[in-house]
């Protein structure tokens, strides 16, 4: 009941004012001007107008396919070639309706343009060449590329359908074997499926297209023997002015029919063609069309031959012979100098460490350890870590080791920095225990200009997705750092990037980072200064240090503080005796931490804006408690899960536009339970218990969140 007298509600405030954009009411006001078209004329100056947008339209998404890396990135392709479709022949109408209701007086200035531009002036002579001309562009549209994008999209659809199974089945080996986290495996299997959905409707939506174009072909003929009909009939128009005027407008017509939907055939052809890769399809031939030199200065020597052959174009092919000769001589010598910083760093070793240490090669150990923490770069970011050229990576590194002992109270293990020649040449990737957690790209003798959002002006460059926290962001020279600067962009350099990058991977992956000997070494360096305090803990067996890692790793795993480990010490020592759940002592040690934990969450007032759990909702997840190995879990069905999320996600979209950080206050049993089950879709959610509200702390209730 409350949730029809809430529609009802919704239905009577509908308003324009109430959304924030416009675009629905534009699209929807789109669609419904395109049915009408079909339906009633429109003034020649509306029909321009129309066919100017078409083909400025079809430009756009043409080249959005070229400078689109993955099919998957233009998902909504195959909804516009519906879209276009149906606005092309829609079109198609409105000009037939005026062709054959104005006859010789019709004057539609693109028709006219695009008629003129392929009859010309030159009478019959001209109708029949512009006719036979169009035929032509008609054929090739409709036997080899309408023809041949809807093959490669059919095939494409039934290859990826096909595969989807396997795929999926792999990244479930993949994560079964700890090669992948589960977010990991969640995004590539959404990637499969959007991939699937992606091809399956593009298989679709191409039949669209290749029905647009024999409707044109239809249209054409019935232009043509509809206006010779009108003409010499209803107007006494003579036969062959009759003929002239309908070929001649009919031309017109259909190359501006055609031309979009060649344009679309054609960008269809492409996105269903494009192999999988990290670039776009500009890209992939700038670097494969580059890749030996040999191929230009083999053609230069083939052109330069057939220039002194009796009859061939000496100067011309001469000319090209020589260009192609350059060119292949300056892409030898950049290839060259590749392989050179390669080779050299080689020579100097394939790894270099933050901390060099010797090593006595002459023996092998009999385990190969993993690095804790490890950077791989490709060749091109070599000069980052050089000492002839500063290294400038090693510094930033150090300071981030020591700026993550004074926010964490984690010590950052050493990292070491590898080249890797199995990436690409300005590509990096961070590892923690030999697993790839991060990954990015790096533009060397280049800047990251971030749009922080109220950016008014863009300038121009290469547009990429900052390797961080993915916002958009453009590669641009140095000599556009001040100008971008001055426009609000956020400007960084190349080793900037990879320092905050690894900076966010050790705030996000600190309890991962953190292993057993780390902890070690923690209980040692504090033994020495407190050691009353570790001797009432370990009690003698070194069995606690597992205990005590694990209640560390659930405070750093919410970005929990672990510098003050007095305290941390303490707080065990008081409650060990009475219990070993790990949840219990890490619900008491963030008692114990609770004015570290409100300093880090409140504002200037010293106030936690944060949301609350109805009472419905709280013994909801009470009754569906389960005690596991690992913890409390809530062992609801999946539809309440679903149902749990999509409340909490609509609840978070209201929160954030207001500007605070969404923040949920609960009991202290109930604080675990609802960590547990948002951790998978929200790992960054912060869950307070009320026991960690210190007394100088106020608290101010956002809302309320039911089921």
């Amino acid at each position: 009941m409350a949730d029809e007298v809430g529609q009802v509600k919704g239905l009577r405030g509908f308003n324009l004012s109430n959304y924030k954009s416009l675009e629905p009411v534009i699209i929807a006001v789109g669609a419904i001007v395109m049915v009408f078209m079909f339906i009633l004329p429109i003034p020649t100056l509306l029909l321009d107008f129309f066919m100017s947008l078409n083909l400025v339209l079809t430009i756009i998404i043409l080249f959005i396919v070229i400078f689109t890396a993955k099919p998957t990135q233009f998902s909504i392709f195959p909804s516009l070639l519906l879209i276009t479709a149906v606005y092309g022949l829609a079109i198609n109408v409105c000009s037939t309706r005026l062709i054959l209701t104005l006859g010789v007086d019709f004057d539609g200035a693109m028709i006219n343009a695009f008629s003129t531009f392929v009859v010309g002036s030159s009478g019959n002579e001209g109708l029949v060449t512009g006719f036979v001309i169009f035929i032509i562009i008609l054929a090739v549209q409709v036997f080899v590329i309408t023809k041949g994008a809807t093959r490669i999209s059919e095939v494409k659809a039934r290859f990826t359908l096909d595969e989807i199974s396997v795929t999926i089945m792999g990244i479930e080996n993949e994560y079964s074997s700890g090669a992948i986290t589960l977010e990991e495996a969640q995004e590539k299997k959404r990637q499969v499926r959007l991939a699937a959905d992606f091809f399956g409707n593009m298989d679709g939506a191409s039949k669209f297209v290749s029905g647009s174009v024999k409707v044109s072909i239809f249209i054409v003929v019935i232009n043509i023997l509809a206006g010779l009909l009108i003409g010499v009939i209803f107007r006494n128009e003579s036969f062959s002015n009759a003929l002239a005027t309908y070929i001649r407008f009919t031309i017109g017509d259909g190359l501006l029919s055609q031309i979009p939907t060649l344009l679309v055939s054609v960008s269809s052809g492409l996105i269903a063609a494009k192999v999988e890769s990290d670039y776009s399809l500009a890209e992939d031939l700038t670097k494969q069309f580059t890749n030996d030199a040999l191929v230009y200065g083999i053609t230069a020597a083939v052109l330069v031959i057939m220039a002194f052959l009796p009859g061939f174009p000496t100067i011309l092919l001469l000319l090209m012979g020589v260009l192609l000769g350059l060119f292949a001589w300056f892409l030898q010598r950049k290839n060259t100098k590749k392989t050179t910083i390669a080779a050299s760093a080689a020579q100097q070793g394939k790894s270099a460490g933050v901390e060099q240490k010797g090593q006595n090669v002459s023996k092998t150990s009999p385990i190969v350890p993993l690095d804790p923490l490890s950077l791989e770069i490709g060749i091109a970011l070599i000069p980052l870590v050089d000492k002839e050229k500063g290294a400038e990576l090693f510094e930033r590194i150090t300071r981030i080791r020591r700026t993550a002992a004074l926010e964490l109270g984690l010590v950052a293990p050493e990292m070491r920095i590898v080249d890797n020649m199995l990436i690409e040449p300005d590509e990096y990737c961070f590892k923690i225990r030999g697993v790839e957690v991060a990954r990015g790209k790096i533009r060397m003798e280049s800047y990251l200009a971030i749009n922080s959002g109220d950016i008014s002006e863009e300038i121009p460059g290469e547009r990429t997705l900052e390797p961080t926290f993915g916002l958009p962001a453009i590669w641009i020279p140095e000599s556009s750092r001040a100008r971008a600067e001055m426009l609000g962009y956020t400007v960084v350099d190349p080793p900037s990037i990879i320092a905050t990058h690894l900076t966010e991977i050790i705030k996000r992956k600190a309890a991962d980072i953190l292993d057993r000997q780390m902890v070690q070494d923690i209980v040692d360096a504090l033994h020495e200064k407190k050691p009353a305090v570790v001797d009432d803990v370990m009690n003698g067996s070194k069995l606690r240090l597992g205990l005590i890692q694990k209640v560390l790793q659930s405070l750093l795993s919410e970005q929990v503080s672990i510098r003050d480990i007095v305290t941390i010490f303490e707080t065990i020592s008081d409650y060990i005796t009475v219990t070993s759940d790990i949840t219990v002592l890490t619900s008491k040690v963030r008692q114990a931490l609770a004015p570290q934990i409100c300093a880090q969450y409140a504002d200037a007032q010293k106030t936690i804006h944060a949301l609350l759990l109805s009472a419905d909702l709280t013994q909801k997840l009470l009754d569906n408690r389960v005690d596991t190995i690992n913890g409390p879990l809530v062992g609801w069905n999946q539809a309440t899960q679903r149902q749990w999320l999509k409340e909490l996600a609509d609840t978070f979209i209201g929160i954030q536009k207001q500007g605070y950080q969404p923040i949920i206050l609960t009991t202290e049993e109930v604080r675990p339970l609802v960590k547990s089950a948002t951790i998978r879709d929200f790992p960054n959610l912060v869950v307070l218990a009320a026991t960690e509200i210190t007394s100088d702390t106020q608290v101010e209730a956002l809302g309320e969140i039911t089921l």
